[in-house]
């Protein structure tokens, strides 16, 4: 009886811990918590309704996953963002990326290819943008548009090829973000890019998935440094004012 008192005892705070670290993940890939901002542990816990040591539990978790970060004399805030950073993340991102891929595609069998086509249809067939007085990305095609990269790879049989791929994808959905709320002009065609990719996966044609894929991460980075304001934002440092402001508070 008092074994298993233990073990759900266990069980809540496993539970509990992941329900923290799942909402502030959810709130620092959003930019709910933006990049530089400081973290109070006590108003986190007044706010999400989650107790002190399921929010430091969650807070050491994603600090082990780079986005947040620890500071001896401020804390932890939320990861910063820069050029460099987001140069250097596209580069390393797609050479994982493509390690999982080549990996996917030696071992992947019927199931997985149902499950790329399958990933893949959802996602061409949920609209990017949300129509009305102003144009809005649409959270449900980002869903899906994660979910169709996790599929192309998920025949990888590498738990830490994987892993350290999730933890790149993660990084970059904060840059993604930011593109949401600049307004970037171009002409690119992700449908077609996506397209492409597709087909040259099926096809187990390993060089031109790979080369397709680092140009498709690469296009989304030039894309973003070229427009202006999210260049300024990067280039000026945002979560370096953001922290600088709330020194000043202090």
């Amino acid at each position: 009886m008092y074994y298993s008192f233990l073990m759900s005892k266990g069980t809540i705070r496993k539970s509990l811990t992941s329900g923290a670290y799942d909402r502030l993940r959810r709130d620092v890939l959003s930019w709910k918590l933006r990049p530089g901002e400081r973290l109070n542990i006590n108003e986190l816990c007044q706010t999400t309704g989650f107790n002190l040591s399921a929010m430091r539990e969650a807070i050491s978790k994603l600090t082990a996953d780079g986005l947040v970060i620890a500071d001896e004399r401020r804390g932890f805030s939320v990861a910063p963002i820069s050029v460099s950073e987001l140069r250097d993340l596209t580069r390393v991102r797609a050479e994982i990326e493509n390690l999982c891929l080549r990996r996917a595609m030696t071992l992947g069998d019927l199931s997985w290819e149902a499950g790329v086509m399958a990933a893949y249809h959802i996602m061409s067939n949920t609209k990017r943008m949300l129509g009305g007085e102003a144009a809005a990305a649409n959270e449900a095609w980002w869903t899906a548009h994660g979910s169709y990269h996790r599929a192309l790879v998920s025949a990888c049989d590498s738990p830490w090829l994987m892993r350290l791929r999730d933890q790149l994808f993660d990084q970059s959905e904060r840059y993604r973000i930011l593109g949401t709320q600049v307004r970037m002009s171009n002409t690119r065609d992700v449908e077609r890019e996506h397209q492409e990719i597709t087909e040259a996966v099926l096809a187990r044609d390993a060089d031109r998935a790979t080369g397709l894929m680092a140009a498709h991460f690469e296009m989304t980075t030039h894309i973003l440094l070229q427009a202006d304001e999210a260049g300024a934002r990067l280039s000026n440092g945002e979560s370096r004012m953001l922290v600088d402001d709330a020194a000043a508070q202090n």
